[in-house]
Order: structure tokens, then C-alpha cells, then sequence
């Protein structure tokens, strides 16, 4: 991509100027962007620059020039798009995000920017950077439920419900059960030399989910660059030289001191199918709960898939956690 089709714009309208994301100037403005929106709209989303500045990083599915688009009222930033792309389950999913500012909605830029996120896709597609041309393709949006205007806004643009998730909290003043780990296993240390025996654990364990994502070289990278991942937080798992399970914890500052809470998360929980049925999971999660609370959390959170496969719902309930929000995927087809 050159400098002169990155400062590529054009005029939308008095004082619009669309034009694509720049990486060498754009972070703080879009970071401050995300942060609004997501402020008025009650979602529990507020990345930092040095954050995004990684989750945005050229990749194989997502090329930040062409992928993200943005809209300026004279030197403000009031709307923005992306498109990226993943191979899920022998489809290609093409997710779109829009951001646009409380004060600029109802001015068409969600709609502008939606119209240009498909016709990318599209593009992607065509020009062979946007996954195998020969399995079925689908636009994808997530909102949630409780944004009755962004469900209105996909639905009217021919998005439907296909999948539903939970956000969920628990109260690390609650008490904490024991749980012995499964008899032969032991939780060591995190050491640089185990982050790909851990990651490979999880992406195998991942892949009996719904719509498991095919993975690559830079999402490892990626992950533990991450200047938010605290590898000391994490509980893994080990059967002799194999990793059996993990729960990825982490904590974010910047975020909590946003939302004014002392919230800790466990990202990603995942037991390996031989060591399934024994209990490792609940042991982990307790261990979890337990070092995010000495770490002067409050409470903690996750995610789960409304219809996960391995009953991951029932089980965080069983540890005390209860649904906070519900998150919907829309879809259509390319």
C-alpha cells in the first residue's frame, strides 16, 4: 500500500472527508473513537493504543490500510469501519464493525460505512486476499441484544440472528470453592519456552466450539506480543510433558479504570478431549478466581457460547458466575 493511497479521501459532504485508516497517525484518534461510542452505548470495550496498536497488526486476514476506513467532520474523527475475515468451519466469515460518534448518528455514516465494508469483501474476495474462493461466503455482524438500535440498524440491511452468547460476571467476595486438580496433573509456571505447546494445547481444544477459527502464524505472534497479556495470571495445566487445560487470565487497567471497576477475565478456558469429564476444568477456574481475587480483583468475568458443546454454561454457573449481557452474531451472504 502506498503513502499516496493511504492519504487517498474523498468528500462525503460539509466538513465529511472519508478516507482510509492510516497506522502511522490514526490509533490515538480511533482509540478515543471506541471509547465514546462504546461509553454511550454500555458496552464493556475500551482498548488502549499500545492494545490496538497490536489487535490492528498486518495479518494474513486483515490488512489495516485496506480493511479499515474512517470519516472525519473537519479534524474530528466521528465514524469509522473495518472489515476482516477468518476460515471457520469450511465457511469464510467476513466480520464487519462500524463506530459512529452519539452526535453523528442519524446523518447516514453507519449506512456509508457499511456499503463500503461489503463492497471490500467483495473486493477481497475477488482479488484472492479475502479466503478460498471456493467455500461459501458470509457478511457478519455482533451487537448487543440490549442495542435495540444497532439490532434494527443489521436487520434492515438484511442481517439475521444465527448465534446468541452470554458476558458473565461473579463476585470474588463469594466464597471461592477448593478444587484439587485430577489426580497425576500439576499447574507450573508460565515460562516463554511453553508458549507454543500452550497455544497449540488451546486451539485443538477450541476447535470442537462452534465455528472454531482456522489459526495462523501471526495470531501466535500476535497473542503474546499483546502488552496486556500477564502470563503470571494464567493456570495451566500439565500431564507430564502435555498440556491437559488452560484458563488465559488477564487483567486491564486502563479498561477497568474506564468502567471503575476491579474486574478481572478469564479470556480462554479449554480442556483437551482426553482429559475432559475429570474435573480439570471447575479446578482451574477455581485456581483462576482465586489468584485474580489476591491480585485485588472484585469480580470476575467471561464469555461463553450460548450453546457451547461442552456444557461450559452450566459449569460457570456452577462457580457462581451469572449472565450480565447477551451478545447476538447476524449474518447474510456475500
Amino acid at each position: 500500500m502506498t503513502r499516496a493511497a493511504i492519504d487517498r479521501s474523498t468528500d462525503v459532504g460539509t466538513d465529511l472527508i472519508e478516507r482510509a485508516f492510516d497506522p502511522a497517525r490514526d490509533f490515538p484518534a480511533v482509540v478515543e473513537l471506541i471509547g465514546d461510542v462504546d461509553r454511550f452505548d454500555e458496552v464493556p470495550y475500551f482498548p488502549n493504543v499500545a492494545g490496538l496498536e497490536v489487535d490492528w497488526a498486518p495479518a494474513p486476514t486483515f490488512d489495516p490500510p485496506n480493511d479499515l476506513r474512517l470519516i472525519f467532520d473537519a479534524d474530528r474523527l466521528v465514524a469509522a469501519g473495518g472489515h476482516d475475515w477468518r476460515e471457520r468451519d469450511g465457511k469464510v466469515i467476513h466480520t464487519i464493525e462500524l463506530w459512529v460518534r452519539p452526535d453523528a448518528r442519524r446523518r447516514g455514516l453507519g449506512t456509508r460505512l457499511l456499503a463500503w465494508a461489503e463492497a471490500r469483501a467483495r473486493e477481497a474476495v475477488a482479488t484472492g486476499h479475502g479466503g478460498p474462493r471456493e467455500l461459501r461466503h458470509l457478511l457478519s455482524m455482533g451487537t448487543s441484544t440490549g442495542i435495540a438500535a444497532a439490532l434494527a440498524f443489521a436487520e434492515a440491511h438484511g442481517y439475521a440472528p444465527v448465534r446468541y452468547s452470554f458476558g458473565m460476571r461473579r463476585d470474588l467476595s463469594e466464597p471461592i470453592p477448593d478444587v484439587p486438580l485430577p489426580p497425576g496433573l500439576e499447574v507450573r509456571p508460565v515460562t516463554p519456552d511453553q508458549h507454543r505447546l500452550i497455544w497449540d494445547a488451546d486451539v485443538e481444544a477450541f476447535r470442537d466450539h462452534w465455528e472454531a477459527a482456522v489459526r495462523n502464524e501471526a495470531d501466535f505472534e500476535q497473542h503474546y506480543r499483546h502488552p496486556e497479556v500477564d502470563t503470571s495470571l494464567w493456570q495451566v495445566a500439565w500431564d507430564g510433558n502435555e498440556v491437559a487445560g488452560s484458563v488465559m487470565n488477564g487483567i486491564y487497567v486502563d479498561e477497568n479504570r474506564e468502567l471503575g471497576v476491579d474486574l478481572g477475565w478469564l479470556d480462554h478456558v479449554s480442556v483437551r478431549r482426553p482429559w475432559r469429564g475429570r474435573g480439570l476444568a471447575g479446578a482451574l477456574i477455581a485456581r483462576s478466581l482465586v489468584i485474580l481475587k489476591e491480585r485485588g480483583m472484585a469480580e470476575a468475568a467471561l464469555g461463553v457460547d450460548a450453546e457451547n458443546p461442552t456444557g461450559a454454561l452450566g459449569l460457570y454457573e456452577r462457580y457462581g458466575f451469572r449472565v450480565r449481557e447477551t451478545w447476538v452474531k447476524l449474518r447474510k451472504p456475500l
